[in-house]
């Protein structure tokens, strides 16, 4: 990365900054702060790919769009590039083709998923959560592969209204009508148990 960007811990971070780092470097700014992306484990790779699969077939041909991280979120857009929260989920889904640049998702998309691992947990449940719901994120899946469930929060005046799910269910995408998934194809990944 260039300049040592991360040397000082007390520095508040923007959007501007994060354009200058080396693009190896994988990364999150939420409030300023740096959040390091250690590498997914082989489970986790395997739960997003039963998870983005049937989203990425139901989605040919139609006008939303489905990616995948490293996909960079600025939630709450700046003209000057001064937003300090910019987030990679591990899934999300755009509808509205003007929040798009060569760059990420400049807004609120549609559906983010993102996919715990235990150095991520607490972030995901709590500042994301918070983050997702604040930017207007119409609806945001918690998924656990340990739990061998998700949490999907819709967003209803306001606020967000969770149903939890488990193995045995077939979840709607609520966004996405007609769209839903199976949560026992996502985790019937074999004998891996976990991360």
């Amino acid at each position: 990365m260039s300049s040592n960007a991360l040397e000082y811990e007390d520095q508040h971070y923007t959007y501007a900054d994060m354009l200058e780092w080396d693009e190896s470097l994988r990364a999150e700014i939420i409030d300023g702060e740096v959040y390091m992306m250690a590498p997914p484990s082989r489970f986790h790779q395997k739960i997003h790919r039963y998870l983005f699969t049937p989203l990425s077939v139901f989605l040919m041909g139609k006008p939303c769009e489905v990616y995948s991280a490293p996909f960079g979120v600025r939630l709450f857009p700046k003209d000057d590039l001064s937003d300090d929260t910019v987030v990679e989920p591990d899934i999300v889904v755009v509808c509205d083709h003007s929040k798009l640049d060569d760059q990420g998702c400049n807004g609120a998309p549609d559906l983010v998923i993102e996919i715990l691992s235990p150095s991520n947990t607490q972030r995901d449940r709590i500042v994301k959560f918070r983050k997702y719901l604040a930017a207007g994120v119409r609806e945001y899946w918690v998924v656990d592969p340990v739990q061998k469930t998700a949490e999907v929060h819709i967003l209803n005046k306001g606020q967000y209204v969770t149903t939890v799910y488990d193995a045995a269910d077939e979840v709607p995408v609520t966004v996405l009508p007609g769209c839903s998934i199976k949560l026992g194809d996502v985790f019937s990944t074999g004998s891996d148990g976990g991360e």
